[in-house]
């Protein structure tokens, strides 16, 4: 699998070799020993969610607190989704800014989200799975929820109709007030940068 840094640091996105012959094909869905070389710290996984979504459900932006802080894998094991992440780490000289990829069920990509970056996705046909893989369990009362139509943010989410979202989405609070209640990350630079 190949793994590359977004314009995100510390945010990847790992394209899996597969192989194919006429039964079908095969990847590596995830390398433990691979990613946390590639991040530059250990990946163990904790819990595992999956999220199904119809066609236009738009999911986030969701992060957790330092502590106990979480990192995710992400991946579409069935449907299509468009993938969002946000550097919500105060100091960090993305902080703000998203980044966006196609995870889907053909491809396998998958995309790593570091602490302290928010995660969100649309889903692009009915039935999607989104898979997480997260190494830290959930912790009642250390989500992070942030409006995803927050026009600071300007996320180009590309529905052509209202998304079907949830309450508590819709009425999370912008950027600006998570910032003013100070329960974003600081940012910390990748060892020997």
């Amino acid at each position: 699998m190949q793994m590359a840094e977004t314009s995100i640091p510390g945010v990847y996105v790992v394209e899996p070799k597969q192989i194919a012959d006429e039964r079908g094909s095969f990847f590596e869905s995830l390398r433990t020993d691979d990613l946390s070389r590639i991040v530059g710290e250990p990946f163990v996984p904790r819990q595992i969610n999956y999220s199904v979504s119809r066609r236009n459900t738009l999911r986030g932006l969701h992060s957790v607190t330092i502590p106990p802080g979480q990192a995710k894998y992400v991946s579409c094991v069935r449907g299509a989704l468009r993938d969002f992440v946000v550097d919500l780490r105060v100091g960090s000289p993305t902080f703000g800014r998203h980044e966006s990829n196609l995870l889907d069920d053909i491809s396998g990509r998958a995309v790593y989200v570091p602490e302290g970056v928010a995660h969100g996705f649309l889903a692009l046909a009915d039935d999607s799975c989104i898979c997480y893989v997260l190494s830290s369990a959930h912790v009642p009362g250390t989500q992070i929820d942030l409006d995803p139509l927050d026009p600071d943010l300007a996320i180009p989410w590309g529905f052509t109709e209202p998304p079907i979202i949830s309450e508590k989405d819709r009425s999370a609070p912008r950027l600006a007030d998570a910032l003013a209640a100070g329960v974003l990350a600081q940012w910390r630079p990748p060892a020997g940068a």
